[in-house]
């Protein structure tokens, strides 16, 4: 039986409400009606998502949720977000956060993405903020044992392995679970970010905080990292930008960061014929067009 899924995702103003209208269309596209859909706002910026924005995802069956952001992360964090959203309560068995500058591709199924006692997730294409040193100050600051385990990176083909290192862009994990001490891997997660972000000494958490403390977040929750291939989450850009996809690999999911990217990859018509098929429309400009003609 099928797993009961939520796919979440910040739907802010002015860039990722965009972005997050066709990343709801490529999911109804590539799931169908098998995940639920949320898309969060902060609180501040709910009143400046646009109408159209709102109807496309109401065409897209995408509850427009709101959460609290001030007081949360001091400085303000904006890359906090996607922690304070998977922070907010959920109906799913499993619940998937994907970074608003996600498309899906290819036809994909809920239990390739979740796993029972597991956060599934990619490893990071890379970690050049800071040296593998920097692992030793962040378990000691949380008073955890380094993981015996190393690998190398997404993009990695040579070197040594290194420290487990994640990507915050596409995670899932199990909504129900509980640590001895009752708490959720959301509650983790935040308690170790926060631990961290308290700390005067340890450098680059921003914006790094969320993937630092990720790892750690995993553990402490008493469950374990379950690798996704990077067919599941492949990121375009960086020093692979302008290659094509490679045409000998089924990718479900890219990861594009900024729209000329996706436009490089041949992939933005792709994403606009997904959103006309689900919404009716192939930029959201015309929403309001077509409004005006149907009155």
């Amino acid at each position: 039986m099928t797993p009961r899924l939520t796919v979440f995702f910040i739907v802010e103003p002015p860039d990722y409400e965009v972005m997050a209208c066709y990343l709801a269309a490529s999911l109804r596209e590539q799931f169908g009606q098998t995940v639920a859909l949320v898309g969060y706002c902060p609180a501040s910026k709910l009143d400046s998502v646009s109408q159209d924005v709102r109807t496309v995802l109401g065409r897209l069956d995408c509850d427009l949720r709101s959460f609290a952001v001030e007081g949360r992360f001091d400085p303000a964090y904006p890359h906090g977000n996607k922690l304070l959203a998977t922070l907010e309560p959920r109906e799913t068995e499993f619940s998937c956060f994907m970074d608003s500058d996600v498309l899906c591709i290819r036809p994909n199924l809920v239990e390739t993405i979740v796993k029972p006692g597991h956060v599934s997730l990619s490893k990071a294409a890379s970690m050049n903020w800071a040296p593998q040193t920097i692992w030793d100050d962040i378990y000691r600051i949380c008073d955890m044992e380094m993981p015996t385990e190393r690998f190398r990176l997404m993009r990695q083909k040579r070197g040594a392995t290194r420290v487990p290192y994640f990507s915050s862009g596409l995670f899932s994990f199990p909504e129900q679970h509980r640590t001895a001490d009752g708490r959720s891997f959301p509650q983790v997660w935040m308690d170790v970010a926060q631990r961290l972000d308290a700390d005067p000494d340890l450098p680059k958490k921003r914006p790094y905080l969320d993937q630092m403390s990720m790892p750690l977040a995993i553990r402490a929750a008493e469950l374990d990292w379950n690798i996704l291939p990077e067919e599941q989450h492949y990121i375009l850009g960086g020093l692979s930008r302008g290659e094509p996809l490679p045409a000998d690999r089924d990718i479900f999911t890219v990861h594009y960061r900024q729209w000329t990217v996706l436009k490089e990859v041949g992939l933005t018509r792709r994403a606009k014929t997904m959103l006309e098929r689900h919404a009716g429309v192939r930029r959201l400009a015309q929403v309001s067009k077509l409004a005006a003609v149907d009155g």
